[in-house]
């Protein structure tokens, strides 16, 4: 699964169709209720799951596609957004509270979702969500997506498991996994 730029200019111009307040909401919340200052999107596309977060937040993102770049500024301006790959995160050694993905390692290949883990592990402070689409197995749903089974890639990082639950339909109406990890 390369990255297409025509596939993901075209999602980040669908972003806004995406839109979901109660996932958004419930990510505020979480953050807020575990006393995190800083987080940061790994795939933040056009920042819609960070918009939420208020100016009480140090809100970082991190994105391949510069059109959708581009409109997380315009959209979120007290934002510090980056063009990088999760291999490679512009940030120092647990210095983001919470870091989170949602659905977007369903289309990283294996290799990139195990180096994308050991860079989110490196630079979370405290906590690290994985929202994906999960299946046990991982198999592949169409040409460019596959469903993940995120606990077993944290099973050999110091961490706790919070929670790895399926989440609420009214909170996420497809089949995502939310895994919650206390990095010790």
């Amino acid at each position: 699964m390369e990255y297409n730029k025509e596939f993901w200019d075209k999602y980040a111009d669908e972003n806004e169709s995406r839109n979901n307040d109660e996932f958004t909401k419930f990510l505020t919340d979480l953050a807020r209720s575990l006393h995190c200052s800083s987080v940061l999107e790994i795939g933040c596309g056009t920042g819609i799951d960070l918009r939420k977060f208020d100016d009480s937040f140090d809100i970082h993102g991190v994105d391949l596609n510069d059109h959708a770049l581009e409109l997380a500024k315009k959209n979120i301006p007290n934002g510090k957004f980056y063009k990088e790959d999760i291999t490679k995160l512009p940030f120092e050694d647990s210095s983001v509270d919470f870091v989170f993905t949602h659905k977007l390692l369903n289309y990283l290949n294996d290799d990139k979702i195990d180096k994308g883990v050991s860079e989110m592990f490196r630079v979370a402070k405290r906590y690290i969500v994985n929202c994906e689409l999960f299946g046990e197995e991982e198999q592949m749903i169409d040409n460019n997506t596959k469903y993940r089974n995120m606990l077993k890639r944290w099973l050999n990082y110091k961490v706790k498991v919070v929670s790895n639950v399926n989440m609420h339909e009214e909170i996420e109406p497809e089949q995502v996994r939310f895994t919650l990890l206390r990095k010790v």
